[in-house]
């Protein structure tokens, strides 16, 4: 009942002060929403179980090769043999093979991502449908009839969620030939690892799959694993029986696993596997929201210290009338209690549509957050965070004493708690701006980032070329038929009003990245590897003459294939990039010397690997990366192949968005079930491609942005409590003789102390968390000197001008007033 009083004396002594309690409850809000809604997207994307049956038990099985790609290298399936038969410790292995098909039969044509499955994947993964039924072992086999499973996400948005699509034939086309299936299934939602495909088929209906190529090659790798553990096995266990099957591999096939690539295996939980790569982004963003946290409890302890300093004549008088330690803390902390409920409430209530925005931003990074939901857990967060700042300014104030001989009398103790609060004051300001540095600097970091990726020279004509997915179909057609296919399109195309040239590439620059790995290795004319050195590396590039004019690619030396180069019967050429020929003939001219492949893989796909004369050097074009680097190129005529999809190029000096409708109704008149898809400009592309850098820069900026203004109103705070406390003094000082101009330096360089104060504390603190997240994050980085400079200048500029105020105040202090207020 006594705690009760105590809040109901609160609530009135509040309303009494509206806009300091306004004040403080959006402050809070601010700093209890940022935060219970990042907790909710973490524990979301993190911490949320899968809904794969077992999930404990469920792994995936990685195969590296550092020394020749960042990323994880698949499986071949003479290695997937290797390993089923050895490994013990798992009860199952699922396969999966990221496919690109299109697919016919089901509305409009399209371009799908399949994934190509084995008999017992789904029973490995622990995946169950809502419609029909899911691909078994009794689909396994080259006599088996194709299947098809749509996942829950492309059933629903392309279908409408239409039940009557069960049992319907489609077919599905690709570089190595068509297959029928039937749609027998949904998949029940889920994480779509390791891609975000749209259906899923079994084996037979990738004739790849099913040839000796595929079969026997042991560097054809394109297959993916997904584990089961034994009962009672654990991951280590499970790691360790991998690597002891994986070294025997590396030993009986040598010419498979070269020491350059540095060839390993690996294993983790699929729940793990599927979050590393939002972990870092989202824990730096919780870290982010906590800094805003703190900022906004050091700005209203400010506010209530000030208050507490015009309240101390009541807290005395409390105190002298017998009102213990225990009791005033009790009204203090009835107060705070009140403030940061109605704090946390509101935070809650904006964090709901907070995390819909974040929600969509993370999942750029994982595809768990697509589906996410708001949950109890933002409650919880949200009231264990309005307690937390509750006890924390309940205690934030200094109390009076009964005894005058210890704390405050009536009468004379104001100064004393206005320089011990004056104190509290600057450290909390201090803290303030320590935290928004650190904030400022990493945003600064990603601008600066982003706007040299952005101002990154490409060597394309991104702003006048529309790229538009044309993949090749084969049905019922010779490969002959489907290169005279493109080149009347492109012939077509080219005789629309407004086009320049037209060409076909086989991927879109950025888009298509990582198509096609770390790329092959070569050899050419006169090249000689030194001891222990591997033959070099290149990307294989198919296009149609006059592909670099439709980029806006200048050919340096040589010349552009013409329609006759690629056929049977004529000298296989290519052309190559410009540092190509740098390195492999250095001050040699290129021009009718000799490449040819060298990669053992070769022997398994459709590449020739006999000697091509170089006939042309082009400018480097690096589609791989948004920031353009050297990069070795070997370009064949699309005649010669191969043809795994198709690209095609128009370039215009109209608006390129104008030509979609009718380049599409070209192709279409040609063959109704060709796909035309993803139309868009290359500066597009690569904007999309930018999309996650462009977003981090955003929203940590926005962090900034309010922790900056929450410091700065802290600073402004602090200074004008100042001069209010030591009108008496200033009153004085100008009595005395002092100008008003020296008031206001010294109030501004007030100001500006605490700001380097700040800044200092924000630089020592943001070194020891770096150093600290290195040990868990590779990829966290100090930041450069220039975001640092910036970020130092940005806050003791705007900390200079959050003091012109205060110190105009007490530039203007009335001498006459300032002696009689005491």
């Amino acid at each position: 009942m006594t705690f009760l009083r105590d809040l109901k004396y609160a609530l009135r002594s509040l309303s009494r002060t509206k806009g300091l309690a306004i004040t403080v409850v959006l402050t809070l809000a601010l700093g209890i929403g940022a935060n219970a809604a990042i907790f909710s997207l973490v524990r979301g994307v993190l911490l949320r179980p899968l809904v794969n049956s077992d999930e404990e038990r469920l792994i995936y099985i990685h195969q590296s090769a550092p020394g020749i790609s960042p990323g994880e290298v698949p499986f071949s399936v003479p290695e997937i043999q290797d390993l089923r038969a050895g490994v013990k410790t798992l009860s199952t292995i699922g396969e999966f093979s990221t496919v690109g098909f299109t697919m016919i039969g089901l509305g409009e044509p399209r371009e799908v991502r399949a994934g190509v499955v084995n008999g017992n994947y789904f029973d490995v993964v622990g995946l169950h449908p809502v419609l029909g039924r899911l691909i078994g072992p009794s689909d396994d086999g080259p006599n088996a009839a194709g299947v098809v499973v749509l996942t829950y996400r492309f059933w629903s948005t392309a279908f409408k969620s239409d039940p009557s699509v069960l049992g319907k034939t489609v077919r599905l086309g690709g570089g190595f030939g068509d297959r029928s299936a039937a749609v027998i299934g949904v998949l029940e939602p889920s994480i779509p690892y390791p891609a975000d495909t749209e259906i899923i088929a079994n084996i037979v209906t990738s004739p790849h799959h099913l040839s000796a190529t595929m079969q026997n090659g042991r560097v054809h790798r394109m297959t993916e694993l997904f584990g089961r553990l034994a009962p009672g096995v654990t991951v280590d266990q499970a790691r360790a029986d991998l690597r002891t099957v994986y070294a025997p591999m590396l030993k009986d096939h040598p010419d498979a696993y070269s020491p350059q690539a540095r060839f390993q295996i690996d294993a983790r939980l699929l729940r793990e596997q599927i979050t590393s790569g939002a972990r870092t982004v989202l824990l730096v963003l919780l870290a982010a929201s906590g800094l805003v946290f703190i900022i906004a409890c050091s700005n209203v302890a400010n506010l209530i210290l000030a208050r507490s300093v015009r309240r101390e004549g009541e807290l005395a008088i409390r105190a002298a009338l017998g009102a213990g330690r225990g009791a005033l803390r009790r009204i203090l902390l009835a107060e705070s209690l009140l403030l940061c409920v109605a704090g946390a409430t509101l935070g809650v209530i904006i964090a709901r549509p907070l995390l819909a925005v974040l929600a969509r931003y993370a999942s750029r990074f994982s595809v768990r957050a697509l589906d996410l939901t708001v949950d109890a857990s933002m409650l919880w967060v949200g009231a264990g965070l309005a307690v937390a700042a509750a006890v924390l300014l309940a205690f934030v104030p200094r109390l009076p004493s009964t005894d005058a001989s210890h704390g405050l009398g009536l009468s004379s103790g104001s100064v004393r708690i206005a320089g011990s609060t004056n104190r509290r004051l600057r450290i909390f300001a201090v803290t303030q701006i320590a935290a928004s540095f650190i904030l400022l600097a990493g945003a600064s970091m990603l601008l600066k980032t982003l706007l040299s990726i952005q101002a990154a020279q490409t060597g394309l004509d991104t702003r006048h070329v529309l790229a538009i997915n044309v993949p090749a179909v084969s049905y019922g057609k010779t490969p002959e038929q489907v290169i005279d296919f493109y080149k009347e399109s492109i012939r077509r195309i080219e005789a629309l009003p407004g086009v320049s040239k037209t060409a076909f590439g086989l991927v879109v620059p950025w888009r298509d990245a990582g198509n096609f790995g770390p790329g092959f290795q070569f050899s050419a004319d006169g090249h000689v590897k030194g001891p222990g050195e591997e033959d070099p590396r290149a990307q294989l590039r198919t296009i149609s003459p006059g592909f670099f004019a439709a980029l806006g690619v200048p050919i340096i030396a040589g010349r552009d294939f013409n329609q006759l180069d690629g056929e049977k019967g004529k000298e296989p050429v290519v052309i190559v990039s410009q540092t190509l020929a740098q390195r492999l003939f250095p001050g040699r001219d290129p021009i009718n010397r000799h490449v040819y492949w060298t990669d053992p893989v070769m022997k398994f796909v459709p590449i020739s690997i006999a000697p091509h004369r170089i006939i042309g050097v082009a400018a480097d074009i690096d589609d791989e990366h948004v920031v353009p680097g050297p990069i070795l190129t070997v370009y064949n005529s699309f005649v010669e192949g191969p043809m795994f999809g198709g690209r095609l190029f128009v370039h215009t000096g109209a608006n390129p968005y104008s030509l979609v409708t009718p380049v599409t109704q070209i192709i279409r008149g040609m063959s109704v079930d060709q796909p035309v898809e993803r139309a868009a400009t290359l500066e597009d592309v690569r904007a999309e491609v930018l999309t996650p850098d462009r977003l981090n820069t955003v929203v940590f900026g926005i962090f900034a942005a309010v922790a900056l203004a929450i410091a700065l109103v802290g600073v402004a705070g602090v200074l004008a409590f100042s001069v209010s406390a030591r009108t008496r003094e200033f009153g004085v000082r100008l009595a005395i003789g002092a100008q008003p101009r020296q008031l206001l330096a010294g109030v501004i360089a007030e100001g500006a102390i605490m700001a380097a104060a700040g800044v200092i504390a924000g630089a020592a603190c943001g070194y020891v968390l770096v150093r600290l997240a290195r040990n868990s994050f590779e990829d966290v980085q100090m930041p450069g000197s220039l975001p640092v400079v910036v970020s130092v200048v940005v806050l003791l500029a705007a900390a200079v001008v959050a003091s012109v105020l205060p110190a105009a105040r007490a530039a203007r202090i009335d001498v006459t007033e300032a002696l009689r207020s005491e």
